[in-house]
């Protein structure tokens, strides 16, 4: 290695600032505890103790982010790999790390199979227009 800092530039990059690999953000894990399936529409919502200062000290900076950016609206799984330029696997174990600290709940949608059939709706219209 050289002494004129050439060795270190490929750990740095002007534009993008300091390399930081996504299995370090997750401690090497793919999966976290409290990760159920957490689908790209699920919404994020934070929860409102989590801008008390003691609950913030553990977290780390992407934790933050995405406590910051659900606290000013619910964000969905895609919304937040998308704001914070994270792979969504990454994103997952990080809200996954969250809701187990209780910092954060997930929304999940309704399954097709849960929703009521289209027949049945237009049957209720009729019925509500026939009286």
């Amino acid at each position: 290695m050289s002494g004129d800092g050439q060795g270190m530039s490929h750990w740095f990059d002007d534009e993008a600032g300091p390399v930081v690999r996504p299995y370090a953000m997750t401690r090497g894990r793919t999966t976290s505890a409290a990760q159920h399936r957490l689908d790209l529409i699920a919404v994020v919502v934070t929860e409102p103790h989590a801008d008390d200062a003691g609950a913030a000290q553990t977290l780390s900076p992407e934790h933050e982010d995405i406590v910051g950016l659900c606290r000013d609206a619910p964000q969905s799984v895609a919304e937040l790999a998308a704001e914070l330029d994270l792979p969504i696997g990454v994103v997952r174990v990080l809200i996954g790390d969250l809701v187990a600290d209780e910092m954060v709940h997930v929304t999940r949608p309704v399954p097709p199979a849960e929703l009521p059939d289209e027949s049945i709706l237009r049957d209720v219209i009729s019925g509500l227009r026939a009286l």
